[in-house]
């Protein structure tokens, strides 16, 4: 019958811990997109910011890229024509072959991230850049490059982290830099809720998920290692040391005792604002274990990132807690630890040339230089919104020798400044398999509806401009259902894609597992290296140190811009129901700093540094210690009055390691405007 009930199980792709199971329900052509009540995470309901968009803007033709389109005014006015997919790839192949007849592939940059994270997605199109041996912006050193530098030198991978089915034996969970009430939400809401031990959280910002823990630590930002530093030195005074697991599982662990006499809790709380008794309890409570350690990306994103990663992540060994269950550290769960090759799916064996690439705090000057790039590519990433320099870079963007080409859902700020805009499918629109980065599960991405307009994945986009650049290697233009059946059955699904959509969603093992049970790590010396060689060698201190950001000068605040609990990275910010719930973009600010400069709620006020300028409401508010403002990352900026968004007052200030953000060290000046009628957010541009 027309109007029979069909229910499709498949999985959200998004940047998200959680991976939530998503149930369609269709009914004749009424379709409503839900969290899938038999799903362990989800459990029947879907975070705010995606039951709105997925039943808003991701399916209103008004909003979707449906075809390909060609500029036709200057960069950045949004004068497009539609053309045909034939077209299109003729103008893009031809621009492509063109510059590397004249230049060699070099000058061909491409730039992704994590638009989504499905597998084929977001990782078949590195076949064609492999093959043409193009460039590339270092995807993570917008995000958490440092982090996994960091990590790499002492445990020899970041991407091998606990269980989480292993809460039911945790004594204690500590979050650490990361706010799970806006990034990962069903976590806060199920996972925290629900595991019996004690919930510490530090972070500078009192979120949803620090008020309801049994423990909040609230340190200034850039000051975590000497936090670390503290708590250690407290473990190893009350006898709290796990010495033989450092002596079987460890070298040089002196390096860092030789620097803990000093950090008393005393100067933990000079060094970092947090009360020396908030220290101890959380170190007793940390080192008596059994301790999981969640290790959030906000952590490593400030000017010591990658110290601040290393100071952390003594805790777990420090203390034993490793190796055991209830025990653990967590930055990421990659998917080769569940058996999936990423080298298969990116064809690393079709790069016959050394891979060049440049930090994202390094794309404003590689985009001024055009003797550097003559192309950009842009797929799965909104630079114009998430990138710094806002300003600078919206302007080497509008280059006229620059020929880009963006593939997205939407009319992004990004596609604005294109030359051509292909029109990608959704994640509801194709199959594919998404790897958890928290979970150690498989899900399926199954197609629930068919395209729109003329969208297409991502990876048949790139099969169809391989064809047209005259590339004949089969990988290039390999199917989608060999490659999930081959990634399915790696993972241990024995039945391939076919099974694994039949279950949604799968444990790649039965039961728990214990990180590093083996007590085996992918360093040189096999043994967690507390202090690295590998480090000393690439420029940086042996060991960890005990350091803190230098505070604001006197009239400059830090500010901080996590992730709004309505937005994923830029995604969503087009929909109208999502902006609604945003409202204008505003500040937080603390009270004893507002009632310093005379700033009540709703004040305009302006903040401005060296890079740029912006103007928003004020919200005072307790959220972070006094000199720290609190800000959301992210918001399209053609969506604002202004026509930008917070990362116009980020300069791009890399990290110590892995040149990578330091967007939370920020420093701002803040001016008071008074009293005044907040800039209205704009209707999102629908595609012409």
């Amino acid at each position: 019958m027309a109007d029979e009930k069909t229910i499709i199980r498949t999985t959200c792709p998004r940047d998200c811990y959680d991976a939530c199971g998503i149930a369609v329900v269709r009914r004749g052509d009424h379709v409503k997109v839900l969290g899938d009540p038999d799903h362990r995470v989800s459990r029947g309901a879907l975070c705010g910011k995606c039951a709105i968009a997925y039943n808003g803007a991701w399916r209103d033709p008004r909003q979707r890229v449906m075809q390909p389109l060609k500029r036709v005014g200057p960069k950045g006015e949004g004068e497009f024509q539609a053309i045909s997919w034939a077209e299109a790839l003729e103008i893009v192949a031809g621009r492509l072959k063109g510059i590397v007849a004249r230049s060699g592939p070099e000058p061909i940059f491409h730039c992704h991230y994590t638009g989504t994270c499905s597998l084929l997605a977001t990782a078949f199109p590195m076949r064609f850049f492999n093959k043409l041996g193009a460039s590339e912006v270092e995807p993570d050193s917008i995000c958490n490059l440092s982090a996994h530098a960091a990590l790499g030198y002492m445990y020899g991978t970041s991407s091998l982290g606990f269980d989480p089915r292993m809460a039911r034996d945790a004594g204690c969970i500590m979050v650490w830099g990361a706010n799970p009430s806006h990034s990962a939400p069903h976590a806060h809401k199920h996972w925290l809720k629900e595991a019996p031990g004690q919930v510490i959280v530090v972070d500078p910002v009192r979120h949803a998920t620090a008020v309801e823990a049994d423990l909040h630590l609230q340190p200034f930002p850039g000051s975590d290692a000497a936090l670390a530093f503290a708590m250690l030195h407290v473990i190893r005074r009350e006898g709290l040391l796990d010495r033989d697991y450092l002596a079987r599982n460890a070298i040089r662990w002196e390096e860092i005792e030789t620097q803990l006499d000093p950090c008393t809790p005393a100067w933990g709380e000079a060094q970092t604002g947090v009360p020396a008794a908030l220290i101890e309890q959380a170190a007793r409570i940390y080192a008596g274990g059994p301790s999981l350690l969640w290790l959030g990306q906000g952590l490593c994103r400030q000017p010591q990132g990658g110290n601040i990663f290393r100071a952390v992540g003594l805790l777990p060994p420090a203390t034993g807690n490793l190796g055991k269950p209830g025990a653990g550290f967590l930055f990421l769960n990659g998917g080769a630890r569940k058996g999936v090759d990423g080298g298969d799916i990116e064809g690393a064996d079709l790069r016959t040339r050394p891979r060049n690439a440049v930090s994202h705090m390094d794309l404003c000057e590689t985009l001024e230089a055009p003797d550097k790039i003559q192309a950009l590519i842009c797929w799965n990433i909104n630079i114009a919104a998430s990138n710094p320099d806002q300003a600078r870079l919206h302007r080497a963007l509008k280059r006229e020798d620059l020929f880009t080409v963006v593939i997205d859902l939407f009319r992004t700020d990004s596609a604005e400044l294109a030359d051509i805009v292909l029109p990608a499918a959704s994640f509801l629109e194709f199959d594919d398999i998404v790897s958890s980065y928290f979970d150690l599960t498989l899900s399926a991405q199954a197609r629930a509806i068919a395209p729109m307009g003329e969208a297409l994945p991502n990876q048949e986009i790139f099969r169809r401009l391989a064809t047209a650049m005259g590339f004949t290697e089969p990988a290039l233009t390999e199917p989608d259902a060999p490659i999930l059946d081959r990634v399915a059955k790696a993972c241990g699904v024995a039945g391939g894609f076919d099974a694994l959509k039949a279950k949604a969603t799968v444990d790649v093992w039965e039961t728990p597992v214990s990180q590093f049970a083996d007590g085996k790590f992918p360093t040189p010396s096999g043994k967690i290296e507390i202090a690295s060689a590998a480090a000393a060698a690439d420029g940086h201190p042996a060991a960890p140190q005990a350091t803190v950001d230098p505070r604001p000068a006197p009239g400059h605040y830090r500010l901080l811009s996590p992730a709004s609990p309505w937005l994923m990275n830029s995604s969503y910010g087009n929909d109208p129901a999502i902006q609604a719930k945003m409202g204008p973009e505003r500040i937080t600010i603390h009270p004893q700093d507002a009632a310093k400069l005379g700033i009540q709620n709703g004040d305009r006020v302006r903040l401005e540094n060296e890079t740029g300028r912006l103007e928003m409401n004020a919200e005072v508010a307790a959220l972070t210690p006094p000199g720290v403002l609190l800000g959301a990352k992210s918001r399209w900026p053609k969506a604002l009055g202004g026509h930008a968004n917070i990362n116009s007052l980020n300069p791009g200030q890399k990290s110590d390691m892995g040149e990578s953000s330091a967007v939370h060290g920020i420093e701002v000046r803040l001016v008071p405007l008074g009293r005044g009628v907040a800039t209205s957010v704009k209707a999102a541009v629908p595609a012409k």
